[in-house]
């Protein structure tokens, strides 16, 4: 699987993106539950409609599959992602999303689909940080009680890279202050990370790093 690992929105290596759509296919879902915490109203919804229009312009034909839509019914979802071959979740509350990954089962389901190739991940901010192995750390910049689901919060990670990713480092984005202190904490604990400014992207392949 391809990773597309953004700090925020699409960043400076659109042209990864429009290759996967001349090789594969242009079908993705995007997943947006990382806002489910966020109050429902324009804001958001302009939000979600500007990064449906980000993907659109480079070609992809843009499905938004909710996660919450399929909590305890993971072999529907299952059956619902084979009309894809990419993913994209975007900024939000890591956590949320990862609870949401976790009651549909998206996160099992992306860890079988990571062995081929043939297939790509991407995201931005939280969409990128649940990556890691765990997400220690992170509750310095996201807060992990943000809970619209009733679970507890989920630290272990998807465990697709051996790193975690650092959106926002000294970018002029709202997060940029709470990131140094995730810098910090990660430093003292000896946990391996990756920094990203607002623009950066890394690109990963799931196969070539054995996942």
């Amino acid at each position: 699987m391809i990773l597309y690992i953004s700090s925020y929105k699409l960043g400076n290596k659109t042209d990864v993106l429009t290759q996967w759509i001349g090789e594969n296919s242009n079908q993705i879902a995007l997943i947006p539950n990382s806002r489910d915490a966020y109050p429902d109203g324009e804001r958001k919804d302009r939000g979600l409609a500007g990064d449906v229009r980000s993907l659109e312009e480079l070609g992809f034909d843009v499905t938004v599959l909710s996660l919450k839509n399929y909590f305890g019914k993971q072999e529907r979802l299952r059956a619902e992602l084979r009309a894809f071959s990419a993913f994209f979740a975007v900024g939000g509350n890591t956590f949320v999303l990862r609870r949401a990954m976790k009651r549909s089962g998206f996160d099992a389901c992306l860890k079988e689909l990571s062995g081929s190739d043939h297939y790509l991940y991407g995201g931005y901010s939280a969409g990128i940080c649940l990556l890691a192995p765990n997400m220690h750390g992170i509750e310095l910049a996201d807060d992990p009680a943000a809970d619209p689901y009733g679970c507890e919060a989920i630290y272990e990670g998807l465990g697709l890279i051996d790193y975690l990713p650092v959106p926002h480092y000294r970018s002029d984005h709202p997060e940029s202050e709470a990131m140094e202190g995730v810098v910090e904490y990660l430093n003292n604990n000896g946990i391996k990370y990756v920094t990203l400014r607002d623009g950066d992207v890394i690109i990963e392949n799931t196969c070539s790093l054995g996942k």
